[in-house]
C-alpha cells in the first residue's frame, strides 16, 4: 500500500472481512487505529498501528480462495456468536470468510477467500454476475410457473421486483435458475408468490466456478485455469462496497 486508504478497504483488503462489515465494526469500537478508536471514515497510511480487537492488522498478500460444499444447517457468517458459522465449520488454516450468503436452509456452493475486494466485485448486484441453483418445490411444476419465474417477481415484503432470469424445469418437481442478483431468500419468495413451496435449494455454480462432485461438507482450493476465468469476468467490475 504506497498511499492512504479508508479504513474498511485497509481492513478488507488485509482479509479480516468485507467493507460493509469493516464498517460495522468500526462503529461498534473494535478498531483502533494508533491506540484510538477508529471512526468512519478515517484513513490508514503504512507506517499506521492497526488493530482489529486484539489482532494486529496487516495487508494480506496471499490470494485464497476455496469452494465449499455447504450442508444444510450451517449459517454463512463469520460471527463467532453463532456456533453453526462457516467459518468454525469448515476450519481452515488461514483467516477468510464467505462471499455472500447462502441460506441456513439451503445447501451447496459457497466461496470463501481473504480478499475483500474479491468479494465486493462478485458479490455486488450491479455486477450481473451469474449464480445457478437447482430447486425442488412441493407441487408439480407447470409451464406457466416457469414463464412467471422468468419475467421477474414483485416480492412484496421486500418491496422490489426480481430481474428477468432463466428458469428451466428439469423434473416433474425441480427446476434450474441462474440469477444475477442476491435478495434475501430470493427464490424461495419467488416460489411462494406464486404458491410453490420450496423443498430442497442447491447452489450449483457461482460465475466461471462449478459445484461439480465436490463432497458435502468438503473444501477445495479454486484452480488457477478457473481462478484466470474469474479474474477475466471481474476485471471491470466495480468494488464499490455491497450494499444487499
Amino acid at each position: 500500500m504506497s498511499e492512504e486508504v479508508r479504513i474498511n478497504k485497509y481492513l478488507s483488503e488485509a482479509g479480516i472481512c468485507s467493507r460493509r462489515e469493516a464498517d460495522r465494526q468500526v462503529e461498534a469500537g473494535n478498531v483502533t487505529i494508533n491506540g484510538r478508536a477508529a471512526v468512519m471514515g478515517d484513513k490508514v497510511c503504512p507506517s499506521d498501528i492497526v488493530m482489529y480487537g486484539n489482532h494486529l492488522v496487516s495487508k494480506e498478500e496471499e490470494m485464497i480462495l476455496i469452494a465449499v460444499n455447504k450442508p444444510v444447517g450451517i449459517v454463512c457468517t463469520s460471527e463467532k456468536r453463532e456456533k453453526d458459522n462457516i467459518v468454525d465449520y469448515v476450519n481452515y488454516p488461514k483467516r477468510i470468510y464467505p462471499i455472500g450468503r447462502l441460506d441456513k436452509g439451503s445447501h451447496g456452493l459457497i466461496l470463501m477467500t481473504n480478499q475483500g475486494e474479491l468479494v465486493n466485485k462478485i458479490m455486488r448486484s450491479g455486477n450481473y454476475h451469474e449464480k445457478e441453483y437447482i430447486v425442488r418445490v412441493n407441487r408439480e411444476i407447470t409451464k406457466e410457473f416457469i414463464e412467471n419465474m422468468s419475467k421477474g417477481v414483485y416480492l412484496e415484503q421486500l418491496d422490489v421486483t426480481t430481474r428477468p432470469c432463466q428458469v428451466e424445469k428439469v423434473g416433474k418437481f425441480t427446476f434450474r435458475i441462474v440469477l444475477t442478483q442476491g435478495k434475501n431468500r430470493q427464490i424461495r419468495r419467488m416460489c411462494e408468490t406464486f404458491q410453490f413451496r420450496v423443498v430442497d435449494l442447491k447452489r450449483v455454480r457461482i460465475m466461471n466456478i462449478l459445484l461439480g462432485n465436490l463432497k458435502e461438507g468438503s473444501y477445495r482450493e479454486v484452480t488457477q485455469k478457473e481462478w484466470r476465468e474469474l479474474n477475466k469476468q471481474i476485471q471491470n467490475s466495480s468494488s464499490e462496497t455491497v450494499k444487499l
